[in-house]
C-alpha cells in the first residue's frame, strides 16, 4: 500500500480512471459492433456520427492510438456507404 498521502490519492485516482476508461472503451466497441451488423442504410447512417465521435474521444484520451481510430472510422464509413437501401 502507499506510504505517502499523495501516493494513496494517486492510487485512488488511477483506479477511478481505470473503471471509467474501461466503460467508455467497452461501450464504444459495442457501438462499433452494432454499426457493423446493421443492414439498413438509414439506421447505419444515423448511428455513424455517434460512433465516430466515440472513437475520437477514445483517441483523445489515449485509450486507442489515433491511427487505429482513423482506420476504424474509415472502414465504418466504407461499410455504411456500401449498404443498399
Amino acid at each position: 500500500m502507499a506510504n505517502h498521502p499523495s501516493a494513496a490519492k494517486r492510487a485512488r485516482q488511477s483506479e477511478k480512471r481505470k473503471v471509467e476508461n474501461r466503460y467508455y472503451a467497452k461501450s464504444t466497441r459495442s457501438a462499433v459492433r452494432k454499426l457493423r451488423t446493421a443492414n439498413d442504410k438509414e439506421e447505419a447512417a444515423a448511428l455513424l456520427p455517434d460512433v465516430l465521435s466515440m472513437l475520437d474521444k477514445l483517441a483523445k484520451r489515449n485509450l486507442i492510438h489515433k491511427n487505429k481510430s482513423a482506420n476504424l472510422k474509415s472502414r465504418l464509413q466504407k461499410h455504411v456507404n456500401s449498404l443498399n437501401g
